[in-house]
């Protein structure tokens, strides 16, 4: 008799961070800096073929979401270049490396996507590279929490999150769809924040309100193409950019107020993004899916 694999309890799955024992780090913040180290798929995630042989290039893809989706893409048969910051080129190493270790190839791009001519150099690295662009997932994003509200952010701060969450979007989204052919797919990475907006992240969750309205749109637009265009917004997620960007009290309660009980963990967003790139959605376009651990995304 074939023996049942035992369910797994959404609330225990994954253990809790050492959210009392993690320091401050320093933004941008790495995986060596964790205390408990994310999960991003290294031992679990298991591919089935669903991108074979696609050309995906995922922003941030040096940790976090980011090294679980480009994880997640490789084994389902992707080849996947991954853009990310120079001073985060150790965690970007190891993205790398774990994307040939899946038998893909693997396409190193650093630099700042604030800049439009980088943003245009991403995507064409990529389709010199690889023949082509099938998939572009957005996932970079600067956030840095204001306790003190609007009265702390300041105008270099908030140009800052405007270009890296919204402008750096659509510079990569309008230089992609001219690569792209009919049945490509950009990802979108929305947050929580955009629906329920906390005060002292008040810059970062106007950026992913505004990343709703720009999928919504931008996939009606590209429909004709036979391009589909969707988003992911995370919940609470345990990553470097956690400790990095907020201060210890705020991010010592981080998770714990959601009807799971806990932060999620990258490799608990990696299915919704392989989801939206695979055929398996193929008359979804336009979708904002919720990863928040019960929060409401309304």
């Amino acid at each position: 008799m074939h023996e049942r694999e035992p369910l797994q309890d959404p609330t225990t799955r994954y253990p809790v961070p050492d959210l009392e024992g993690q320091p401050p780090i320093a933004h941008p913040g790495l995986t060596s800096d964790m205390r408990t180290r994310p999960d991003h798929g290294e031992r679990g995630y298991r591919g089935a073929g669903r991108l074979k042989d696609r050309r995906a290039l995922v922003t941030g893809g040096d940790s976090g979401i980011g090294r679980a989706v480009a994880v997640a893409f490789a084994r389902e048969g992707a080849d996947v270049a991954v853009s990310y910051l120079p001073e985060e080129e150790a965690d970007a190493q190891e993205s790398l490396r774990l994307i040939e270790e899946a038998g893909r190839r693997a396409l190193p791009l650093p630099g700042d996507i604030r800049s439009e001519e980088h943003c245009r150099a991403l995507v064409d690295s990529t389709v010199d590279a690889f023949g082509g662009l099938d998939i572009l997932v957005n996932n970079a994003a600067y956030q840095m929490a204001t306790p003190g509200g609007i009265s702390d952010i300041t105008t270099e701060q908030f140009d800052r999150v405007m270009k890296t969450n919204l402008y750096a979007l659509f510079w990569l989204c309008k230089f992609a769809v001219e690569a792209m052919p009919p049945g490509s797919t950009i990802v979108n990475t929305s947050s929580i924040q955009g629906t329920n907006p906390s005060p002292s992240l008040m810059d970062y969750a106007t950026t992913k309100a505004g990343i709703v309205d720009f999928t919504k749109a931008l996939a009606d637009d590209v429909a004709k193409r036979g391009i589909r265009v969707n988003a992911v917004a995370p919940g609470p997620i345990w990553t470097p950019l956690i400790p990095a960007t907020m201060p210890p009290e705020q991010y010592r309660e981080f998770g714990k107020d959601v009807p799971l009980g806990r932060p999620g963990q990258p490799a608990e967003l990696a299915p919704a993004y392989v989801f939206f790139a695979s055929d398996e959605s193929s008359y979804i376009t336009g979708e904002i899916l919720g990863v928040t651990g019960g929060t409401p995304f309304t």
